[in-house]
């Protein structure tokens, strides 16, 4: 039996997502939660083997953010993201966060079960939309935005100026500028909004 945290802002979700897993006799949810830190508390106590993380959770910390935190636990549950966003900078927070795999809400009942067995397993489990953006940036890592360009260009598209990006991430304005000269450079732009539409056509940012 393969015991499941469900983790959604939205209740509706939750239930939806229960339902799908009722007539599974090898899955068994054993609690759900509507926050992050409600997640880590409760995965700390019942030790589910897997966790089903959205990623934007509504006030306090995000999916990204609960997924570090339940992989930091003594023993951490397998943790897989289940969103509607597959942007680049998404999908990157997500894996180094420790997640170990990444499906869209778009995706089967069955397909979903399948995932959970493979995720509880330890094995990589990913979209294909999501698998084809992570070969796509080994395929031309030169014109790759860094984590940290993404994290500055998503800043940029959320209507954030130089100064207030500089104290979000504790570095200095220099910096911002630097990092986006190399995002003009790479995206073969030569402007914030440019850079920005870019970005989205790519897929790179929300």
């Amino acid at each position: 039996m393969i015991t499941v945290l469900i983790v959604d802002d939205h209740p509706i979700v939750r239930g939806g997502l229960r339902a799908a897993f009722d007539a599974d006799e090898g899955i068994e949810v054993m609690g759900d939660a509507g926050t992050g830190e409600a997640a880590v508390d409760l995965a700390a106590r019942a030790r589910p083997d897997v966790v089903l993380m959205d990623l934007q959770l509504g006030a306090g910390i995000d999916g990204a953010e609960t997924t570090r935190r339940l992989r930091a636990l003594p023993e951490p549950p397998r943790v897989l993201i289940l969103t509607t966003y597959d942007s680049e900078a998404d999908i990157l927070r997500a894996i180094e966060a420790g997640a170990t795999g990444y499906l869209l809400k778009d995706a089967e009942p069955a397909d979903l079960r399948a995932a959970i067995r493979t995720a509880a397993r330890g094995e990589t489990v990913l979209a294909p939309s999501v698998a084809t953006r992570l070969v796509s940036r080994v395929r031309r890592p030169e014109r790759t935005l860094t984590p940290r360009e993404t994290e500055v260009l998503q800043m940029v598209a959320a209507g954030s100026g130089n100064r207030a990006i500089a104290r979000a991430l504790f570095i200095t304005e220099a910096t911002v500028k630097s990092h986006l000269v190399q995002v003009f450079a790479k995206l073969g732009v030569d402007s914030r909004t440019a850079a920005t539409a870019e970005a989205r056509r790519r897929g790179v940012i929300r």
